[in-house]
């Protein structure tokens, strides 16, 4: 497949990149500055094509008519003024391609989903993000895209046991829940070739 990758200079956005060559895809990343952004070494002679990508934009955003599947991680970055998460999921909604978001457990429909300490939590370090998330998730699940709801995110390998299950039969936890990027990143691909029959907003396990 042809992914593209936006957001591809964060923490899940590489792993993204990485774990689509390792799958054997076509990765294009696209990036607010190429000229600041080193691509993975390709393997077995892949290369990843970077585009410019300012989701802020609409003239700086590429068109993606040759892309299969676009994978998000973007988020809301130290400088970002408001509504520019609403405006990269307005961007993939407009290119009209197919969308596998990465959203947040706690915001929006997943509203204490995680049970009341996550939600604590969520209020705490997220605070008036969580608006801004739950329009963006709005606006691409309007578009047909898959919405993973994440817990908080951590560094580690991929769990062997993960999975997705819908919003609506996550079990509600009774710890803050947590998982590894890489978990949700392999997570993502494995929506991203084989998609769930109806789109809508899903939460990984592990």
């Amino acid at each position: 497949m042809r992914i593209a990758v936006l957001g591809a200079t964060g923490r899940t956005g590489r792993l993204l990149v990485d774990q689509a060559q390792e799958r054997g895809h076509d990765v294009v990343a696209l990036v607010r500055a190429p000229d600041r952004y080193t691509p993975p070494a390709p393997p077995q002679g892949r290369r990843v094509e970077v585009r410019r990508a300012d989701a802020t934009d609409p003239g700086a955003f590429p068109a993606l008519d040759d892309i299969d599947v676009a994978l998000s991680a973007i988020g809301i970055g130290k400088g970002d003024g408001p509504g520019a998460l609403v405006a990269g999921a307005r961007r993939l909604a407009e290119a009209r391609v197919r969308t596998v978001w990465l959203g947040a457990l706690g915001a929006g429909a997943s509203k204490g989903a995680g049970g009341l300490l996550y939600s604590v939590v969520m209020r705490l370090f997220v605070g008036g993000e969580l608006a801004e998330k739950a329009a963006a998730d709005q606006v691409v699940l309007d578009a047909g895209a898959t919405v993973f709801h994440a817990p908080d995110l951590t560094d580690g390998p991929v769990d062997p046991t993960r999975r997705t299950v819908p919003l609506a039969d996550y079990p509600r936890p009774l710890l803050p829940p947590r998982m590894s990027r890489a978990t949700v990143a392999a997570l993502m691909l494995a929506e991203a070739e084989k998609p769930a029959p109806t789109p809508g907003i899903v939460v990984p396990l592990a």
